[in-house]
This record gives structure tokens, C-alpha cells and sequence, in this order.
């Protein structure tokens, strides 16, 4: 029997082939509409399972990784690397969506007036960067029960980070917890293990549902657009993260493909990158051999606040809308989208369709129509699916560069660096 992930691969170009091909039964054929159905169930189940081990296995992860990486000194490292090549992947994103658009102008053949009724009858949420912040803000430190409950990550990942750290600031007064924590982490990979038996018949479903449900009309229309946003996307994805990952670690892409192949498409077929996590994690640490302490520590954050492909796409999005409206932004509004559209998808949730609800910032930020992105809704659920892909891997390379620069310095002494005082209890931060 083939391996797990040549099983996830098959299946999904079986799901993309039968979707495409499903146009050939009639429109009311009874075996379509069954088709429709039972591939609506089996992949909503395989996503609500996704999601249903997220939360908890985001918490532990995250409070057993800073515990450790607290311990042993390397957190200010981790941090430090971690962000920084976060912010320089989706700075570099945008810079290649920014160059293309600038080239190819998508949208300059088309007119906004043949998607009047499509703009008329949609209303977008006004969000100016001041009430972007303050939401953002408000969304770091929330109760943690409620959270936890609600499934929002950001203030999860917030909470766990200040109970890593009082754990390692506690001692030996609180190992039993943080030994807990970590046994409690590895059950909920158990189970993220049984879950994955049913990623191939799973992803088969969400594939062949998202192919066949396609408007080709509309596609044709918008098809440069969409052409030039796949294409940035795959050049980010098979040129600027693989040079990166072999710049640090001389590792292949083809190495890196074979390990991470079973997150890259589920996330394809989730289109999101926070449900993705369990499988990210498992890819990770045992296909990748990233220590635990460090996977534990960047995907989970990375999967709130690294978002390449969302960054691109918000960029290129901002240029086609633009096109459309007969506008030509200069320099000085470009690097506004730039700057604008960071801090966006930074901010934006790990969940389908995510960048909608930033994108009207970034087009507000510039004097362009909000209402614009009813053309872009249609269309979305596909180009969600390659953005999110590249979105698990910046956070899959992240982990392995991050792993290997920490990993050069395990010997350096670093305690007085991180204000950690050893494992005294009554130390204080």
C-alpha cells in the first residue's frame, strides 16, 4: 500500500480531474447532485476534525516550546530569527506581486461598469487603519477560557506565550504542570495521527467540491488576474522560499517537497492555515526533523501572523482593482499598499477567505473603491487555495531555518541575555 502522503497526492489529483470532468452530466443529474453532497460531508468532517484538535494541540505546543526553549536560553534567539525572517518573506512576497503587476497590469482590458450590479449589491464593512489597530489590539488580551472555547487563536497564542514563560519563571515548583503539558501535547498528536487517515478520502472531497463548483465564465473574464496571482504565488513558492531554505541550510527543495508535501496540500485543500497546523506540526518534527521545542513554537505563530501568499495577493489585488478603475498608483501609494498590506495579512486569521476582511483596508489606504472586492469574492475560494499553500510553507521553511541558525549557537551561553534566573522558584521577570 502507497505511503500516506503519495496517498494525499493521488487523491488529490483525482479530486481536481473528476471535478473538472463533472461537467460532462447534465445539469440536473441526480448522480452530480449525490456527488455535490456526500463530497460536502465527507470534507467538512475532514476539516471540522482538523479543527477540533487545533486549539488544544496550538496551546500546548506553544507553552511546552517556549517552556523548553526558555530553559535551555535560545527564546530571545527564536524570537529574533523567527520574526525576522517573517517579516522578510512577506516583504519579499509583495515585492514580487508589486514588480508583476507593474509589468502585466491585470485588469487594464476590462471595465468596471461590467461589474456594476456585482458592486451595487454588495456592501463592505468600512475598517480605517486607526480601527484596524485598536481591533487588533483588543483581540491580543482576551479571556483565555473564552478563547480557548471560541477557537480564537491570536489571544490563545498570547496566553500561552505568558504561561511558557511563568512555568520556566516558577521552577521546580511547576514541572508537574509543564510535564503534563507535554504529555498532553503528545496525545493530542495521537490523535492528530488517526485524523490523518482520512486525509486522502478528506482532501479528495474538498478538491473535487472546489473544481467543480467553478464559474468558467467568470474565470475567463477575470483570467489574467488570476493567471498572474498563480503565477507570483508558484514563483514565491518554487524560487525565493527554496532559495532561502538553501541559503541557511543547503537543503534541497525536492527534500524539503518530499517532508512537506502532506501540509502543502491539505492546506491547498482547506484553504486554511490554521486548521493545517496539526499536520504542519506532525511534517515538521518528523519529516523535517525540526526539534520540537522549535516547531512547536514558530508554526503556531507563523500560522497567525505569517502570511506570504495572503500579502502577495492583497498587492496584486490592490494593482488589478486599480487597473479596473482607471487609476495608476504612484511610488509613494505602492509602497502605502506595501506597508499597508503587511500589516494586514499579519492580522488577518488563519481561516478560508481570510484576506477579504483586511483587503478593504488596503484599498481604503489609497482612495480605491472598498466596494471593489465584490469582483474579487467570486473568484476568492480558488485563489485562497494556492495563497494559503504558500502561507504553511513559509511557515514550514521558517521552522527549518530558524532550527538550523539556533542550532549553530546551543553551546553559547545566553541566560543573562533572556533575564532567565535558572529554575529558582522565586525568580522573577
Amino acid at each position: 500500500m502507497p505511503r500516506l502522503n503519495t496517498q494525499i497526492l493521488i487523491a488529490a489529483l483525482l479530486g481536481i480531474l473528476l471535478g473538472a470532468s463533472i461537467g460532462l452530466l447534465g445539469d440536473d443529474s441526480l448522480t452530480k447532485e449525490y456527488l455535490f453532497y456526500g463530497s460536502g460531508i465527507v470534507g467538512n468532517v475532514f476539516v471540522d476534525l482538523l479543527k477540533m484538535v487545533m486549539i488544544p494541540l496550538i496551546f500546548t505546543s506553544i507553552v511546552v516550546g517556549v517552556a523548553n526553549l526558555q530553559a535551555h536560553h535560545q527564546a530571545r534567539r527564536v524570537w529574533q530569527y523567527t520574526l525576522l525572517f517573517f517579516v522578510s518573506t512577506m516583504a519579499l512576497a509583495m515585492v514580487v506581486a508589486l514588480v508583476a503587476s507593474n509589468i502585466f497590469k491585470p485588469g487594464a482590458g476590462l471595465h468596471l461598469a461590467m461589474f456594476a450590479d456585482a458592486m451595487h449589491n454588495f456592501e463592505a464593512k468600512q475598517l480605517t487603519p486607526a480601527d484596524f489597530f485598536a481591533q487588533f489590539l483588543r483581540s491580543l488580551f482576551q479571556n483565555p477560557f473564552a478563547a480557548l472555547a471560541q477557537g480564537n487563536i491570536l489571544p490563545v497564542v498570547v496566553f500561552a506565550l505568558f504561561l511558557g514563560v511563568a512555568l520556566v519563571m516558577g521552577g521546580a515548583r511547576y514541572q508537574h504542570i509543564l510535564n503534563m503539558m507535554q504529555e498532553f501535547l503528545d496525545l493530542i498528536m495521537r490523535m492528530v495521527g488517526w485524523i490523518m487517515r482520512l486525509a486522502p478520502l478528506g482532501i479528495f472531497a474538498l478538491l473535487f467540491k472546489l473544481v467543480a463548483t467553478q464559474n468558467t465564465e467568470l474565470l475567463t473574464t477575470v483570467g489574467g488576474f488570476i493567471v498572474l496571482v498563480f503565477a507570483t504565488t508558484l514563483f514565491h513558492a518554487m524560487v525565493v522560499l527554496p532559495f532561502i531554505l538553501y541559503l541557511f541550510t543547503k537543503k534541497s527543495p525536492l527534500w524539503f517537497w518530499r517532508g512537506a508535501r502532506e501540509a502543502l496540500i491539505t492546506a491547498f485543500a482547506t484553504s486554511s492555515s490554521s486548521a493545517t497546523v496539526p499536520i504542519t506540526l506532525r511534517c515538521v518534527e518528523t519529516n523535517l526533523q525540526v526539534r520540537k521545542n522549535i516547531a512547536g513554537f514558530v508554526v503556531p505563530l507563523g500560522a497567525t501572523i505569517n502570511m506570504d501568499g495572503t500579502a502577495l495577493y492583497e498587492a496584486a489585488a490592490a494593482l488589478f482593482v486599480a487597473n479596473l478603475v482607471g487609476i495608476e498608483l504612484s511610488l509613494a501609494q505602492q509602497l502605502i499598499v506595501f506597508c499597508t498590506a503587511m500589516i494586514a495579512s499579519m492580522g488577518a486569521p488563519g481561516v478560508p477567505s481570510a484576506g477579504m476582511v483586511t483587503m478593504v483596508m488596503v484599498l481604503q489606504s489609497v482612495g480605491l473603491p472598498a466596494e471593489a472586492i465584490a469582483i474579487l469574492l467570486p473568484i476568492d475560494r480558488l485563489l485562497d487555495t494556492i495563497r494559503t499553500a504558500v502561507n504553511v510553507q513559509g511557515d514550514m521553511v521558517g521552522s527549518v531555518v530558524v532550527d538550523r541558525l539556533v542550532g549553530n549557537g546551543l553551546q553559547e551561553p545566553d541566560s543573562q541575555a533572556n533575564g532567565v534566573q535558572g529554575n529558582n522558584p522565586d525568580a522573577t521577570s
